[in-house]
């Protein structure tokens, strides 16, 4: 009977400590489901060509060649936000023309250089002369 008394007495503790633990464990859960619920923000909508209908030309090649990586969402805002005050090329009052087409002929940090197949030096030069241009307070 002293068998049965102690193995009811430890199944009755490990019981009341599983108990314990759950108890404890459910409010830490229920803090965590909180703070995952929560994720992080959403993406911001893609630049494109259909979301500017009024885009002049330069500002147009730019949205179909450049805003996949340097747009909003793109990874290449998130190199350059590491190495200049404003990421997004298209909101950069520091660029000269000349700078954006060498950058993008000879490559610039991890960004690749692109070969004239994918940008026509004409097309590249209306990127250039968009992204140089004086921005006005709408930009």
């Amino acid at each position: 009977m002293t068998g049965m008394g102690v193995g009811a007495i430890r199944r009755a503790g490990i019981l009341i400590l599983l108990g314990f633990s759950a108890c404890s464990s459910g409010a830490d859960n229920k803090v965590v489901a909180t703070e995952q619920s929560k994720g992080p923000p959403p993406m911001p909508a893609p630049e494109t060509i259909s979301s500017r209908p009024n885009a002049g030309p330069g500002e147009r090649l730019y949205l179909d060649k450049c805003a996949m990586c340097h747009g909003p969402a793109g990874m290449g805002t998130g190199l350059l936000a590491r190495r200049t005050e404003q990421p997004l090329l298209e909101k950069r009052t520091d660029l000269t023309s000349e700078f954006v087409m060498q950058a993008v002929r000879m490559g610039i940090g991890n960004m690749p250089a692109i070969p004239r197949g994918e940008a026509s030096d004409a097309e590249l030069k209306q990127i250039a002369d968009y992204l140089s241009a004086e921005k006005g307070s709408g930009q």
